[in-house]
């Protein structure tokens, strides 16, 4: 069968309630999948733009926690289906169709929406997670699914040891079944000949749809499961000899391909730093692959002299993504992302950070190794990521040793909130 034709059979599901307490307080105010990302994106928005160039065109997303952010900026970004085509991107929240409870698990959200899958009967289900950063053509996948005929077919990245133990881990034979998994094992076992590198569970799932529902259905009556992928249905199919692994790595090299699970702050943080590296893995400057999102209406970026007592001081950029609207007015900025509308003063110093939309930075004032969320105003002369102690008395601090400043905080008063 060919890609286009499996393709044109499979339905999308792209789970997008995560709560994403590790990400708090970026999460506060919204779910994991809409937090912003790259200065002009969600992270939700490449999950999506790979079911674009995929021609993935039938989704639908599980919404949960926080929701209002990111259907707001799906409605905004993402209404380009056709729905006289057959095309839709639909959101869906808890419905209470099976029992008066949220969803409690990721194969309980697609469980919850089973009647979906009944109705619509796709050859396929894709299920996808709405909080990872890659570029994948789930055609690809479909091919290897259709080719090797297992009940479930899984996306594997190459990732290091170190931190492996926050994924499930795979062993695969030489077929790429699967032969075991553990999921987030205090040692995960690594790639044979291969002792610093570990093959993880990417969190991208295809299925039959009547092999689907099957599992679904078996795994809701046990009274002893957590309904989930990771710790039910796919270790309950490893043992059957029922799913086989396709290895996101380059066809021409076999190298791994960039991935990038954003589940903490320091992942946040290490993957949008990722992007102003000067050759980096992640190019969101292909024209062959554009991730798109929702643009608002603002002005290009502009450098100007900021004005001072002794006379002129450049705006000065290095190493850095900033995004429309901004404008940097005698300050200096190297090795950040910038947002959208983003003003920064004379004599300030931004570096290694991420800002959001609307912040602004007074003079003199400098930070550094911070995520600044949205809408916060750093007084004239403030420093951010120089006191530890002074920090961690108004901030959260990642263990990594990033300052995260929340969304609309008031820094004039810190203990006061918009």
């Amino acid at each position: 069968m060919s890609i286009r034709k499996l393709v044109r059979g499979t339905l999308t599901l792209i789970l997008a309630g995560g709560q994403g307490e590790r990400l708090y307080p970026l999460t506060r105010d919204r779910s994991k999948p809409a937090v912003p990302f790259g200065g002009a994106y969600r992270i939700i928005d490449f999950t999506l733009s790979n079911c674009i160039h995929s021609g993935l065109r039938q989704i639908y997303v599980l919404t949960q926690y926080k929701s209002f952010s990111l259907d707001q900026h799906l409605q905004r970004g993402w209404n380009i289906f056709s729905y006289e085509a057959g095309e839709f991107l639909y959101r869906i929240p808890p419905q209470h169709r099976v029992g008066q409870r949220w969803y409690g698990g990721t194969a309980d959200a697609v469980y919850q929406n089973i009647y979906l899958l009944q109705n619509r009967k796709p050859d396929h289900v894709l299920i996808l997670s709405g909080d990872h950063i890659y570029r994948m053509d789930y055609g690809k996948l479909l091919g290897f699914h259709a080719d090797h005929q297992g009940c479930m077919s899984l996306a594997a990245a190459v990732v290091p040891k170190e931190g492996a133990d926050q994924f499930g881990i795979l062993e695969v034979d030489e077929n790429w079944k699967v032969v075991g998994f553990e999921e987030k094992p205090a040692n995960p076992k690594t790639i044979p000949g291969d002792p610093d590198r570990c093959l993880v569970n990417m969190g991208v799932y295809i299925f039959d749809t009547a092999d689907l529902v099957r599992e679904l259905s078996f795994d809701a009556k046990q009274t002893d499961s957590r309904h989930d992928f990771g710790k039910d249905i796919i270790p309950r199919l490893v043992e059957q000899g029922l799913v086989y692994a396709y290895p996101f790595r380059s066809s021409q090299t076999h190298e791994p391909r960039y991935w990038r699970d954003i589940g903490t702050l320091d992942s946040y943080y290490e993957a949008t730093m990722d992007l102003v590296s000067r050759t980096p893995q992640l190019d969101l400057y292909d024209k062959d692959w554009v991730f798109r999102a929702w643009q608002p209406p603002v002005p290009p970026f502009k450098s100007v002299h900021g004005f001072t007592q002794d006379g002129t001081l450049p705006g000065i950029v290095e190493d850095s993504i900033v995004g429309g609207g901004t404008i940097i007015s005698g300050g200096r900025v190297e090795r950040s992302v910038i947002g959208r509308s983003v003003r920064l003063n004379s004599y300030c110093r931004v570096t290694d950070s991420i800002l959001g939309d609307n912040v602004t930075v007074g003079r003199y004032a400098r930070v550094r190794r911070a995520i600044i969320d949205k809408n916060v105003v750093v007084p004239e002369g403030m420093e951010i990521g120089f006191d530890p102690v002074q920090d961690a008395a108004l901030f959260t601090i990642s263990p990594g040793g990033v300052v995260v400043v929340p969304k609309n905080m008031d820094l004039s008063d810190p203990g006061v909130h918009l």
